[in-house]
C-alpha cells in the first residue's frame, strides 16, 4: 500500500499550519473528541484493481482493498464518516451490464454514509438513476438540484446531519451545471440553482439553525478553472462562510494534500479532492477539545 501523507493543524477561526509526516494511527491528540472523515470521488464503475500493466495506475484501486482499508480505520476510530462526491457511475462494463445496481450495492456494504450527484449519474437519464435508488443505503444529497418536477422528486435531500461522539456534522452536496454536459433527455425537468448561493444558506442553517459543529459540503464542482465565473471549489470557498471542508469531485485533480482557503470572513476552509477511480482514499481527521475548538490532521491514501 502507497500513501501520501500530510497533516494540517487548526483552530476554529484560527490558520492552518502545515505540518511533517503522518501515521495511520493518528488519532492522537489527547482530552479530545476525534471525528474521521473518509471520502471517494469520481469512482466512475471501478470495481476492479487496474492491471499491473497499466501506464498510470499498475495495480492500484478496487473495492474489497477499499473496503478493507476503511474497515481498519473505523476498527481503530468508530466515529467515522465515509463520503463521496459524486460520478459513481460510468466507466467500466459493470455500469454498462447492470446500470449503477452493483455500485450502489457495494457502496452500501462498505456503509457510506452520505454521496451528492455528478453528471454522469444521469448517464442512464432520471429514470435510470431512480431505479437504482432501493440499492442505496446512505443517503443522496443535492442542494442546488431540484427534483420537484420529476420522478426523482422526494428521494434527494439537500443536507444532512449526524451525530457522532456528541459532535453534530452538517453534510450538503453540491452538484455542476448539467445543460452542456449532459442531455435534457437524460435530466429532464432538474432544476439547477447558483451553487455559491444555495452554499450560503445552506451552510447558514447548519452552523445557526441546526447547530452543527462542523459543516461538510461534497461538491461536484470541480475544483477550479481559468474562468472565474464557473462555480468551482475555490470560488465556493472564498465567497461562502461557515463551511469547515469542501470535498470536491469532478476534474478528477489529484492532491496531494488538502488545499486552504480563506473565506469571506477570512477564516480558513479546507478543500480536497483525491483524484478519480477509487485509486485513493481522503482521510481527514476533526479533533474537539471540550470548547469545541477544531484542530484537524489528514492522509490521503493509495489503495
Amino acid at each position: 500500500m502507497k500513501r501520501r501523507d500530510f497533516v494540517t493543524n487548526s483552530f476554529a477561526g484560527g490558520s492552518y499550519i502545515s505540518m511533517g509526516g503522518l501515521s495511520l494511527n493518528s488519532c492522537h491528540f489527547q482530552n479530545s473528541e476525534c471525528i474521521t472523515i473518509l471520502h471517494t470521488n469520481d469512482v466512475h464503475s471501478h470495481i476492479d484493481p487496474f492491471p499491473k500493466t497499466h501506464n498510470s495506475f499498475p495495480n492500484m484501486g478496487g473495492i474489497a482493498r477499499r473496503a478493507t482499508l476503511i474497515q481498519k480505520i473505523r476498527k481503530e476510530n468508530p466515529y467515522t464518516l465515509l463520503l463521496d462526491a459524486g460520478d459513481i457511475f460510468q466507466g467500466t462494463p459493470y455500469f454498462n451490464f447492470y446500470g449503477g445496481e452493483l455500485e450502489f450495492k457495494l457502496m452500501s456494504m462498505l456503509k457510506y454514509d452520505a454521496a451528492t450527484i455528478g453528471n454522469h449519474d444521469f448517464d442512464n437519464g432520471i429514470e435510470g438513476l431512480l431505479a437504482q435508488i432501493p440499492f442505496a443505503k446512505f443517503k443522496l444529497l443535492s442542494a442546488n438540484y431540484d427534483f420537484t418536477n420529476t420522478v426523482m422528486n422526494g428521494f434527494v435531500e439537500p443536507y444532512n446531519t449526524f451525530l457522532l461522539n456528541g459532535i453534530k456534522i452538517g453534510v450538503f452536496g453540491l452538484g455542476v451545471k448539467l445543460a452542456g454536459l449532459v442531455g435534457k433527455d437524460l435530466f429532464k425537468e432538474t432544476a439547477y440553482h447558483n451553487p455559491i448561493e444555495i452554499a450560503q444558506d445552506i451552510s447558514i442553517l447548519l452552523k445557526k439553525e441546526e447547530e452543527c459543529d462542523l459543516v461538510i459540503c461534497l461538491s461536484h464542482l470541480g475544483y477550479s478553472y481559468q474562468d472565474a465565473e464557473t462555480p468551482s471549489d475555490l470560488t465556493l470557498a472564498a465567497n461562502t462562510e461557515n463551511i469547515d471542508l469542501i470535498i470536491g469531485g469532478h476534474t478528477h485533480t489529484f492532491l496531494d494534500k488538502p488545499v486552504i482557503r480563506q473565506n469571506r470572513l477570512d477564516k480558513s476552509v479546507l478543500v480536497n479532492q483525491v483524484g478519480c477511480y477509487g485509486i485513493n482514499l481522503g482521510r481527514i481527521d476533526f479533533y474537539f477539545d471540550s470548547e469545541k475548538n477544531i484542530k484537524s490532521e489528514g492522509i490521503s491514501i493509495s489503495v
